[in-house]
């Protein structure tokens, strides 16, 4: 018996194997037999190249079905999948090539001799391409030799056996590898598709990114798990997703693609008829997005609560009152609960504190960092989100804020730290801290307030250039502004809760 995550999404494939896994907005399908001759033919091809159980494959490519077939690929084969942000630029590449080591990299083909040169750096043997279409290097090198397909094994893991590992950074700026195993994605999986009540006839509207946990793991999982089919939208375009909305009968976003859809008079009671269910994450959906939503569509939307390091965690109910504001409560397996400042006592009902979670869903640990691991554990064994938050006397959970300074924008994590020490680097430059600051269409931006040493002629118009050219663009924040000095508490620390009431309102017309 194997705790494999592909052996269990196995289990659930279709007794017709022509039944369509997915099917993209041009008119191509892949079938779940092919999804399985595919995959056999793909861990073959990187077995036979060197690449062992537990081996690390980063990839950075657009999205398309093989992006996704790639992934699968890798749980079969018993290889560890990371995918990286489209987004990342080569600083940040470099740092997570050289931190996780990976036997095998895959990247666009524009992005190609760019890739090598930190491949060579970092000792990677293996580099393919990989383009929007699915098509390069990797899919020629491995789609050769066809009749492998049949015979390749579903490799046996054990339940602690990595899967995955997705980089999450943190207050320190660098990132960290949060491990994935086998029944983290497995547990979680199984809690999403059975509360969520999928079934071999649902159809997902997929128009989020596979390089983070909300479109590869959540979304896929629940389909995989299933025997459902997908629509796969390379994004979200709002012309596409219309014209895809009939065929669906699940669509899962993040807050943004709902105040884009509610912008569009089409959007409406007779559009969404057919739907049964619509999912909101990875970033706070606000309470009057939920009430617009209901009031044009007559659904309620039902917004999650997770994180990398854990996946799903809580979610309003599928039968019950979704109420706006709230995370709703833990799914099937999980514990919640809000602590005080021991790290250890459960408050009483409606006391705001750091939220913890316990699970089967809660990572092995940071890559090779094996104090912070410990650090983010209790010692009866619960993990610090680094979130506030308080549970109500119905037993729904609300986010109240974040201990760690995290700014979610459009659904990404931006760290502070990250951009501040980037924006330290300019010579003029002081001092800087990065805030984040209420946004009607992200949720919430990045605004820099830099104290320079007044000799040179900074303006806003450089620190943000310089800031593109060092880090993917979600993160550089939307204004610059120049201030003598920071505000400070009597430790010296940088009073941000100040600065951030200052510009709340930068954006709100």
């Amino acid at each position: 018996m194997t705790d494999s995550l592909y052996a269990k999404i196995y289990g659930h494939f279709p007794a017709n194997g022509d039944k369509p896994l997915l099917e993209t907005n041009d008119g191509r399908v892949i079938t779940y037999t092919e999804v399985h001759e595919i995959t056999g033919r793909w861990m073959s091809y990187l077995t036979d190249i060197g690449v062992k159980k537990g081996d690390r494959v980063a990839v950075q490519v657009e999205k398309s079905p093989e992006s996704l077939l790639l992934y699968l690929a890798c749980l079969r084969g018993g290889f560890v999948f990371l995918p990286m942000n489209t987004a990342y630029l080569d600083d940040e590449i470099d740092f997570l090539v050289g931190n996780a080591e990976p036997a095998v990299l895959i990247c666009r083909p524009a992005d190609e001799e760019r890739r090598r040169a930190i491949a060579e750096r970092h000792g990677v043997a293996h580099v393919f391409t990989m383009d929007a279409s699915g098509q390069g290097s990797w899919e020629v090198a491995a789609s050769t030799d066809s009749h492998r397909a049949a015979a390749a094994p579903i490799v046996a893991c054990g339940p602690d056996d990595l899967a995955a590992m997705l980089y999450t950074s943190g207050t320190t700026g660098k990132p960290k590898g949060a491990m994935l195993t086998h029944r983290n994605l497995a547990s979680n999986a199984k809690a999403l598709a059975e509360t969520w009540r999928f079934t071999e006839n649902d159809v997902l509207l997929h128009a989020l990114p596979v390089f983070h946990a909300h479109g590869l793991f959540v979304a896929c999982h629940c389909v995989l798990m299933t025997g459902a089919t997908m629509i796969w939208l390379p994004k979200f375009d709002l012309d596409a997703v219309m014209a895809a909305l009939p065929r669906a009968t699940v669509f899962m976003g993040v807050p943004t693609f709902y105040t884009r859809l509610l912008s569009d008079a089409r959007f409406d009671r007779a559009a969404t008829a057919h739907m049964r269910l619509f999912t909101s994450g990875s970033a706070p959906l606000l309470a009057e997005t939920h009430r617009a939503f209901s009031e044009r569509t007559g659904h309620a939307i039902l917004e999650r609560y997770g994180m990398t390091e854990t996946g799903m965690n809580t979610g309003n109910p599928y039968d019950a009152e979704r109420r706006p504001g709230t995370v709703g409560m833990p799914f099937p397996g999980i514990e919640i609960r809000v602590v005080g400042e021991d790290d250890v006592t459960a408050l009483p009902t409606a006391g705001v504190g750091a939220i913890q979670v316990r699970g089967p869903n809660v990572m092995k640990g940071y890559w090779r960092l094996p104090e912070k691991t410990a650090e983010e554990f209790t010692a009866d064994g619960w993990f610090k989100t680094g979130d506030v938050g308080m549970i109500d006397d119905r037993g729904y959970l609300h986010i109240v804020g974040r201990a760690k300074d995290l700014i979610i924008s459009g659904g990404y994590n931006v760290y502070p730290k990250e951009i501040e020490g980037v924006i330290d680097d300019l010579p003029g430059v002081v001092e800087s801290a990065v805030v984040g600051v209420p946004h009607p269409d992200f949720g919430e931006v990045g605004v820099a307030i830099v104290k320079s040493d007044g000799q040179g002629h900074l303006d806003e118009d450089q620190i943000l250039a310089h800031l593109k050219a060092h880090m993917a663009n979600y993160k550089v924040p939307k204004r610059v502004f120049f201030e003598e000095d920071l505000p400070r508490n009597t430790m010296g620390k940088v009073q941000k809760n100040l600065l951030r009431d200052r510009y709340k309102d930068l954006f709100s017309a």
